[in-house]
């Protein structure tokens, strides 16, 4: 006898199935109620090549095959159709917003950060498909879009098969445009400085686009809700447009508070280091330049730049407080920090960005 008959049997293989295809999620974070899976009948709406719009429901898809199972009606017959019998699917239920807890605000699609113009390229002569979206998947089989809903809570969702097109362009959304008047150099920042004393107050409204919170379409449907003799930055709060610290940031703004773009704004090391980063991230404050006796430090709204006065460390300057997104401050500390430019020891969590005040 071998010393292999002692030995346990090989165990048996098995296969682990693969994971089910799911249609892809909007490509950000948002709460939405999960959607039906890939074998629940789903109502929908094909395009054909012609043109010519088909009501029914899709029963199944499946990309690696390049099909879709469709009935034209609750009890038709199930048919499998290439993805070449159509130039688009649309979900007709669109995905809709959850709440953050139970009795809770339902969230917002992020529109002002996603939405944006689109334009696909059609190789025949029936011209171009435009229109706006809200976040979009490419994959092998096609262009997943999310079109934004009018409720601004909801997203439709249409799938354009890749034969359907040659060519995707997607514009600018509301907060890239706002993003392209922000500061970032040195030298506009100081004359912006300058200016603030003498500039006109402008409307909140204005302010809210130049700072990319919202779009134009979401401003004008606030003006139409009836609320009263509501101001309209409250009114936008109320109806969940933007947060008590976006309008307080807006306010900011409208009286002359310069804004400035962190991502592209050059941050001189020896200047952030004049407040440990503890207090800046405490204070969600970095400092960016020294003009004379004058420490020019971004914060996310200018009350801090009262706290930072009071500090010992920033003596004998100072402060300038200037605009910049709460985001963009964190994100350039953590930065800093993971290049050692203080000695100190201080980790930027992850949960700071939604639990600190």
């Amino acid at each position: 006898m071998s010393d292999l008959d002692f030995l346990p049997p090989f165990p048996v293989l098995i296969d682990e199935p693969a994971d089910a295809w799911a249609w892809p999620a909007p490509p950000y974070d948002w709460r939405h109620v999960p959607p039906p899976g890939n074998d629940a009948a789903q109502p929908c709406r094909l395009e054909t090549p012609s043109g010519a719009a088909v009501e029914g429901f899709m029963l199944r898809m499946d990309p690696a095959a390049g099909s879709l199972a469709f009935r034209t009606g609750p009890d038709g017959e199930a048919l499998a159709l290439p993805f070449s019998r159509f130039r688009s699917l649309t979900l007709t239920t669109p995905l809709k917003s959850d709440h953050q807890a139970p009795g809770g605000r339902a969230e917002r699609a992020p529109l002002a950060a996603q939405e944006r113009s689109y334009r696909l390229s059609i190789g025949d002569a029936s011209g171009a498909r435009t229109g706006r979206s809200a976040g979009h998947v490419e994959s092998a089989e096609g262009l997943y879009l999310f079109l934004p809903g009018d409720d601004g809570y909801s997203l439709g969702r249409v799938f354009v098969p890749r034969w359907a097109y040659t060519r995707c362009e997607f514009g600018p959304t509301a907060l890239d445009l706002a993003a392209e008047k922000w500061i970032s150099g040195p030298r506009e920042l100081l004359a912006a400085i300058a200016r603030q004393r003498s500039m006109a107050v402008q409307p909140i409204g204005q302010s809210l686009l130049d700072l990319g919170f919202l779009t134009q379409a979401q401003l004008d449907r606030a003006l139409t809700e009836p609320l009263g003799d509501m101001p309209l930055g409250e009114r936008l709060v109320a109806l969940g447009v933007i947060s008590k610290a976006d309008l307080q940031t807006a306010i900011a703004h409208k009286m002359g508070y310069p804004l400035v773009d962190l991502t592209r704004f050059p941050i001189d090391v020896a200047v952030a280091r004049k407040l440990p980063l503890r207090m800046a991230v405490r204070h969600r404050a970095l400092p960016l330049m020294v003009d004379g006796q004058r420490l020019i430090v971004a914060v996310d709204r200018p009350s801090r730049a009262a706290e930072l006065q009071a500090l010992y460390a920033v003596a004998p300057f100072s402060v300038i407080a200037v605009l910049a997104s709460k985001s963009q401050i964190l994100l350039a500390l953590s930065r800093l920090s993971d290049q050692d430019v203080w000695t100190e020891s201080v980790t930027i969590r992850a949960q700071f960005f939604a639990t600190s005040r």
